[in-house]
């Protein structure tokens, strides 16, 4: 390796390192400069570091240090304050994931109840949700998007590693076609 190219995974590590978020390549380069193939660059990081405790991870074009998940176990606390999500709020943030950028109105459609505005606050808290501008249509309503986080969360590297239908009733997770009047989710595998 050149003296060069270590010098560029060096700075690529320390800017990422020292990140408050993960940073997409547009702000690595704004960081580190112009300094050669940026993408092939960071898979050299990641190589290096994916035998290590703490690896470089790619979520939705953006890059950030992460425990591994085999040791996430040690950082852990001995008793987790474990809350569940409402049927309501999984249902909800399901399909936001798959028909991203939704409204209200088209959730609640998609749903066939309201949806109640503490359902997308507990998502937004979470981190999983955000605001995603406003539609152009009458009555601009907001829409909602997920967020890096709910990638990151549910190890997800973008929304097209969402399963598909097909795996969704190979889980058993589905016991009926859905109807046909409902467009089919933008992400994941179908056959």
């Amino acid at each position: 390796m050149s003296d060069t190219a270590h010098e560029a995974l060096r700075a690529l590590e320390a800017v990422i390192f020292a990140a408050e978020a993960p940073l997409g390549l547009g702000e690595l380069t704004r960081h580190v400069g112009e300094r050669g193939d940026l993408p092939e660059l960071l898979r050299q990081l990641a190589d290096s570091y994916a035998p290590r405790g703490i690896i470089l991870v790619e979520r939705g074009g953006r890059w950030a240090f992460q425990t591994a998940p085999d040791l996430a176990h040690h950082l852990r606390p001995t008793r987790e304050a474990v809350r569940k999500l409402s049927r309501a709020a999984v249902e909800t943030l399901s399909v936001i994931a798959y028909h991203e950028p939704v409204t209200r109105p088209e959730i609640e459609e998609i749903r066939g109840v309201a949806v109640s505005p503490g359902t997308l606050d507990v998502l937004m808290e979470a981190g999983w949700v955000r605001p995603a501008g406003r539609r152009e249509s009458p009555g601009r309503p907001l829409q909602y998007a997920t967020t890096p986080g709910f990638l990151a969360h549910f190890n997800l590297a973008s929304r097209r590693d969402l399963p598909g239908l097909a795996d969704l009733k190979a889980a058993g997770l589905l016991d009926r076609e859905p109807p046909r009047e409902l467009p089919l989710p933008l992400g994941g595998r179908e056959e």
